[in-house]
């Protein structure tokens, strides 16, 4: 039988539809409980298949067993040496190198300088920064937000660089980001499971957050089915990219372009009374779809990890010619290649002249 854990921490609705769906669909095969951790030793595997993580971004002690059960081939949904590594500034460097439209952003030193730093710490730092070119590039208003980090903390809307600096002053030792500000037609929230299971959901980010899914889509007809095309390759790209196999990507619309805001919450909000009963269901459905995939692909003493393809690129870099041949062949053609090779050389080789025979002396009689 397949094991399957999740991880979690207040959250309460979730966890345990989850669970009771795997254990419905599994059929005897695969089956769920919320994970157990009694100690936690080096290099040891305590016999979880896959595991949902929910809550490590906030518990490090999760987060490190965590790696330690991936090391022993536990399928960890999300990554947790990538997603340690990620962060919302990189992922808008990559949406920008994978052609997916994102707000002009730049990136801001903390206000305050991190622990155990000096002044000589920043001499590559120019004082002033280029504050002109940054405003220019941006313009106002704008938001400001920490380049890591989620839940709607620490999000400022700015209308001029004074406002800007005053606000920046309460940021401390966050690293932040200053990011233009897209005035949408229409907003959505995308659950993206496994880099195939997409449900797209119209949000409304400026209501109440108990009422930010009930909202109906502006656009209509066939521009609406367009639209939601648009927005289901994009979320797909931007997860395969990343590899994360449970994530949310937010789109806010501007003249019919979808502009990718967030997409790097591989915890994602899915509490049936935030999220609603419909969308609750499909993220309980889909995700139990997802666990028991997962579980069933499972190979011993294999990484059983999602690595996105920046990663597996940055790797195996450019991927080798195919070559129908066999092994043996190959190794008879590459003699008959130097066989040619050493040939050729020989044709292009000029002969020298043989040196004259001498006359022999006519034999004494």
């Amino acid at each position: 039988m397949k094991k399957v854990g999740i991880l979690f921490g207040m959250e309460d609705t979730f966890p345990w539809a989850f669970i009771e769906r795997v254990n419905q669909m599994g059929d005897g095969k695969v089956m769920a409980e919320a994970v157990q951790i009694d100690k936690v030793q080096q290099g040891i595997d305590y016999g979880y298949h896959v595991i949902i993580d929910r809550i490590s971004q906030e518990v490090p002690f999760y987060r490190s067993y965590l790696k330690n059960a991936a090391l022993m081939g536990t399928a960890v949904i999300n990554n947790p040496f990538w997603w340690s590594a990620d962060e919302k500034f990189f992922n808008n460097c990559l949406s920008v190198k994978l052609g997916v439209p994102v707000p002009k952003t730049v990136l801001l030193p903390s206000k305050e300088r991190p622990d155990d730093t000096s002044e000589k710490s920043f001499r590559n730092l120019r004082a002033p920064l280029d504050w002109d070119y940054m405003f220019d590039y941006i313009g106002f208003p704008a938001y400001m937000k920490p380049h890591s980090g989620g839940g709607w903390k620490s999000v400022y809307k700015v209308d001029s660089p004074e406002d800007l600096f005053a606000k920046h002053g309460e940021t401390e030792q966050l690293v932040m980001m200053l990011q233009e500000e897209i005035v949408f037609d229409d907003y959505y929230r995308v659950y993206c499971l496994g880099q195939k299971y997409v449900h797209i959901m119209p949000y409304e980010p400026r209501n109440e957050f108990h009422q930010r899914y009930a909202t109906e889509p502006k656009t209509k007809g066939d521009e609406h089915k367009k639209l939601m095309k648009t927005i289901h390759d994009l979320t797909i790209k931007l997860n395969k990219a990343l590899g994360y196999d449970f994530n949310t990507v937010e789109f806010a619309v501007r003249n019919g372009i979808p502009y990718a805001i967030d997409f790097c919450n591989p915890a994602p909000d899915a509490d049936i009374n935030s999220v609603g009963q419909q969308n609750f269901d499909w993220i309980v459905e889909h995700s139990a779809k997802l666990a028991i995939d997962k579980a069933k692909a499972y190979k011993a003493k294999k990484n059983n990890c999602t690595w996105g393809t920046f990663l597996q690129e940055a790797v195996s870099g450019p991927a080798p010619r195919k070559s129908s041949m066999g092994l043996k062949s190959a190794s008879e053609a590459a003699k008959t290649e130097v066989k040619k090779q050493v040939a050729a050389k020989k044709a292009a080789t000029p002969k020298k002249k043989a040196a004259p025979k001498a006359k022999s002396s006519p034999k004494k009689k």
